[in-house]
C-alpha cells in the first residue's frame, strides 16, 4: 500500500496488513497524544497531522517499511545526532523491521514538533 484511498485514518488502518497494524496504531496513538492542537487528516494517501493547515507529521505503511515523516526541518536539525543511525531520507524516517521502531525517539520528535510553532517544512 503506497497511497491509500481511505477517507479517514480509521479506514486507512483497516488496509494495513495485520502484522504491521499494531505498530501503525501505536504511531497514531503517539501522534494523537503528543500533537494537541493539530488536526488529523488524510493527505497524499496517508495519515497527516496539520497545524494551521500545514502538514508537519505523517506516517505510512509502505511495501518494504513503515515510514514516519518529520516534515519540520528545524526539529530534524535539533535531533540530528539521534537520527544519525537511522534509515532516513529528506523528511522520511524508514523502519524496515517492526522491532526497530524507536517509539521513544518518535515521541520525542512529536513533542519537539508540538512545542515549537511555525518552523520550516520540507
Amino acid at each position: 500500500m503506497v497511497q491509500s484511498k481511505a477517507s479517514d485514518v480509521d479506514g486507512y488502518l483497516t488496509e494495513v496488513p495485520e502484522a504491521r497494524r499494531p505498530a501503525v496504531r501505536r504511531l497514531r496513538e503517539l501522534c494523537r497524544a503528543e500533537l494537541s492542537g493539530f488536526t488529523e487528516v488524510m493527505a497524499y494517501g496517508m495519515p497527516c497531522y496539520e497545524r494551521d493547515g500545514v502538514g508537519e507529521i505523517a506516517f505510512a505503511n509502505q511495501k518494504q517499511y513503515i515510514s514516519f515523516y518529520l516534515l519540520r526541518t528545524d526539529v530534524r536539525a535539533a535531533y540530528a545526532d539521534r537520527l544519525a543511525g537511522h534509515d532516513m531520507g529528506k523528511g522520511c524516517l524508514r523502519f524496515r523491521k517492526l522491532d526497530m521502531i524507536d517509539f521513544d525517539l518518535v515521541r520525542d520528535l512529536l513533542r519537539a514538533t508540538a512545542a515549537t510553532e511555525g518552523g520550516p517544512v520540507c
